[in-house]
């Protein structure tokens, strides 16, 4: 099995809502996104996908989190602007490109993150 990995950052505030402590006031992370890509074989060109194509998906994707307070986007108008569900949405949002996705993981902190497949 073949598994690619591209990463790229965006950098966006939030507040967890209903949380009891200082997650719930309003500060900022530097989001870093790996998105996982899974194959059983490559194409006639020898690769799963371009990696400039993947990059190119990921930042489009990302271009709408960018330096926004997550909170006011509509997505989050009823869920927490949680990791948990950034990664969800990445990835529902890439899946429809990219096929070939298997996971996406959003890193809030060099120590901590959460993933979705």
């Amino acid at each position: 099995m073949f598994e690619l990995m591209v990463e790229d950052t965006f950098s966006a505030a939030h507040q967890l809502k209903g949380y009891k402590g200082e997650c719930e006031r309003l500060h900022g992370h530097t989001f870093r996104v790996q998105v996982f890509l899974s194959a059983a074989k490559t194409g006639g060109e020898g690769m799963v996908l371009d990696f400039h194509l993947i990059k190119e998906k990921l930042k489009m994707v990302l271009a709408e989190f960018d330096h926004n307070f997550l909170n006011e986007l509509a997505y989050f108008k009823d869920l927490n602007p949680t990791s948990e569900n950034l990664a969800k949405l990445i990835f529902e949002k890439l899946k429809r490109d990219i096929p070939q996705l298997s996971k996406v993981t959003v890193w809030e902190s060099p120590n901590t993150s959460a993933s979705y497949s």
